[in-house]
């Protein structure tokens, strides 16, 4: 299949150039704190692009994994679903090695690769990272040279009335199986998506049902294919040359990357970043829905071609299934997706105190994680108000 700068016509040597650079996965480079290591730059010829965050990417592949299902319901032409299925790069089935894995409630057991029953929920493991090339093409991944940055669980619920996003903190200190306790994200630097599906379901005990990851080529352009994006900053901003008052503003690509990668002077910290990665999915969303996208079929090709560019799949979420969920997600709205980070107690030291670290709160985790798999969020969130931390209305 060739290298991600093959396959759009890039020199392989720029693939080379991005990872030869990069840590291994016992590497002391820090990745979270007050540290912008979640960046990344890809020298191209001719081109100079921004360091861009990567948890951002996956923020955004969440939101239009979202758009796409939508979208199936006015994207049913065969022509259409030609065009963004000849887009989308397909992954190795990662599943295939795994074994004893949570179970995901089906008649026939988790090892069932026909999917999810029809009432069942559906849950997808999104990740954010600078290269594709253990995905699109697998005999090209290096054991130590990626890590993924962003870890999201994006659920659809049973009743396909509901979306739930957790965002599980990269730098998590978690056990990864066979190889001890690291960051969540040296999991796909140790085994690629087999090994990052596997740790993540022994970590929730959520049964995935698929996995989508995104690189970063032109991820800025989907605010910009929908004209724009409303976010209301009561603080304003002032970042990467772009100052606003406070104010709801109309951000265009580069101003909405300035704005979730701002460091300095957001409540929160990293977390707050986090959330502010998130109101500008949820922001995206709803633009989809306030411009009338979905029902414009010029529009709509053009959307879902620009999230096809940067996303890759697992081969057995094909367009086929996207529309058929989607189908049944007819009423969905974007104030239907909650958007949540996975319970933590804080932030401390890896027993060598050599790496700063995400301590999960591991009892709040399981819970919410047991809703997960009941696919009883909802009743969770409304019963446990206080228990999660859940996107504001108004993100500071």
């Amino acid at each position: 299949m060739g290298t991600p700068g093959e396959r759009r016509g890039e020199p392989a040597a720029v693939v080379e150039e991005v990872d030869r650079g990069r840590a291994g996965p016992e590497a002391d480079a820090p990745q979270g704190g007050d540290n912008d290591a979640g960046t990344v730059a890809l020298a191209l010829p001719e081109r100079t692009e921004p360091r861009r965050s990567r948890a951002k990417v996956a923020l955004w592949l969440a939101a239009a994994i979202v758009v796409i299902l939508v979208a199936g319901l006015v994207g049913t032409a065969a022509y259409i679903q030609g065009r963004i299925e000849a887009g989308i790069e397909r992954i190795d089935d990662p599943f295939a090695s795994l074994t004893d894995r949570p179970d995901d409630g089906s008649a026939t057991g988790s090892s069932d690769r026909a999917g999810p029953a029809p009432s069942a929920a559906v849950n997808i493991l999104i990740l954010g990272s600078d290269s594709r090339i253990s995905a699109g093409d697998p005999s090209q991944w290096t054991y130590g040279a990626q890590r993924t940055d962003a870890i999201m669980v994006l659920q659809v619920s049973g009743d396909r009335q509901h979306a739930y996003v957790m965002s599980i903190p990269r730098d998590s200190w978690v056990d990864i199986p066979g190889h001890g306790t690291h960051k969540l994200n040296a999991a796909y630097s140790f085994g690629g998506p087999p090994l990052m599906i596997q740790t993540v379901e022994a970590l929730t005990g959520i049964h995935l049902d698929h996995f989508a990851i995104a690189d970063f080529e032109s991820f800025s352009e989907l605010t910009d294919e929908l004209g724009g994006v409303e976010i209301a900053m009561p603080n304003g901003m002032d970042n990467a040359g772009v100052a606003l008052p406070p104010g709801a503003h109309t951000l265009d690509g580069e101003q909405a990357l300035a704005y979730a990668r701002q460091r300095y002077g957001v409540p929160g910290g990293d977390f707050g970043r986090v959330q502010r990665q998130q109101n500008w999915m949820r922001s995206i969303l709803q633009a989809a829905y306030r411009r009338d996208v979905l029902t414009d079929p010029l529009a709509l090709v053009g959307l879902l071609e620009t999230v096809a560019r940067t996303v890759a799949v697992d081969e057995g979420f094909t367009i086929g299934e996207m529309r058929n969920l989607a189908l049944s997600m007819r009423s969905v709205r974007p104030e239907d997706l909650t958007l949540m980070t996975a319970p933590y107690t804080g932030t401390g030291r890896s027993p060598d105190g050599a790496q700063s670290i995400v301590l999960l709160d591991a009892a709040r985790l399981d819970a919410l994680c047991r809703a997960f798999t009941a696919d009883s969020v909802a009743s969770y969130l409304e019963v446990n108000p206080g228990a999660v931390v859940t996107l504001p209305a108004e993100v500071p």
